[in-house]
């Protein structure tokens, strides 16, 4: 099965400081990467490259058969696969959340109103939110509006989804029903890329984790394998602050898993 992406020798820098580092990374159809690391590791600029919010620097980016590298690409069309949830929900506040949702399958995609709608509302059903789809983003807890952009990105129908530390602004008690959300993506098939500091979410959605540090990738393992037995002391220092993850068995889900 051909890859549906791919970095290769991949290089990014700010000024004079490398903050990706010949990334070499294949990402199957249905996979589950989640990619952990220290902060600054360049685990959020990763997922930022491969939206075109980042110019690289050297090195080749595939996805979907077509090299994203190359000058002639369309970041905007690109865009419309691939789906990107940050740790701000970016929602207008001037629309309600219906409206949030609609803007891009109707005014990008050029898309039937009455058919994005159907699709927007049985999404916001799926979450739990259709009865706020009147609703402006103010009424809404972060956990709300975060799963709004999540349902904004799959309205679009992309190949991919990226989700940057999405949890990180909400109160401890939102960050569950967001996590949640994920999950249940990642249980029908789709492919997601996934920065988190959530180990106990990490261990029971990942198909592989990808460890940075330094710009570099320095693991690569199921999780099974790396929460248990890292190959590297730079993994093993990381995973001293969540040792209680080694005891998570791959099935646990995340209803029953005591998040912070």
């Amino acid at each position: 099965m051909s890859a549906l992406i791919e970095f290769k020798g991949f290089n990014k820098f700010f000024g004079e400081q490398q903050v990706l580092n010949g990334i070499d990374l294949k990402v199957q159809p249905g996979e589950v990467i989640v990619i952990l690391g220290p902060s600054g590791c360049g685990k959020s600029t990763l997922l930022r490259c491969l939206n075109g919010l980042e110019v690289a620097h050297g090195g080749s980016l595939n996805f979907a058969g077509r090299e994203l590298l190359d000058k002639g690409t369309d970041w905007r069309e690109v865009r419309q696969q691939i789906g990107m949830v940050f740790q701000s929900y970016h929602l207008f506040p001037h629309m309600s959340v219906l409206d949030n949702v609609l803007l891009g399958p109707v005014k990008v995609q050029k898309r039937d109103r009455r058919e994005a709608r159907a699709q927007a509302e049985a999404l916001l059903e799926r979450v739990g939110l259709l009865d706020k789809r009147d609703a402006f983003p103010r009424q809404l807890s972060g956990g709300q509006q975060q799963r709004i952009a999540i349902v904004r990105s799959l309205c679009m129908n992309p190949k991919v989804m990226l989700f940057d530390e999405v949890t990180a602004a909400l109160d401890p008690e939102m960050v569950k029903e967001v996590l949640e959300v994920i999950q249940g993506l990642a249980r029908e098939g789709m492919t997601l890329l996934i920065v988190t500091h959530e180990m106990a979410f990490a261990r029971a959605v990942a198909d592989r984790i990808v460890f940075m540090d330094a710009g570099r990738i320095l693991e690569q393992h199921p999780p099974e394998i790396f929460f248990t037995n890292p190959q590297t002391a730079r993994a093993q220092q990381f995973l001293e602050k969540f040792s209680f993850v080694a005891a998570l068995p791959k099935t646990t889900q995340i209803k029953e898993l005591e998040l912070p």
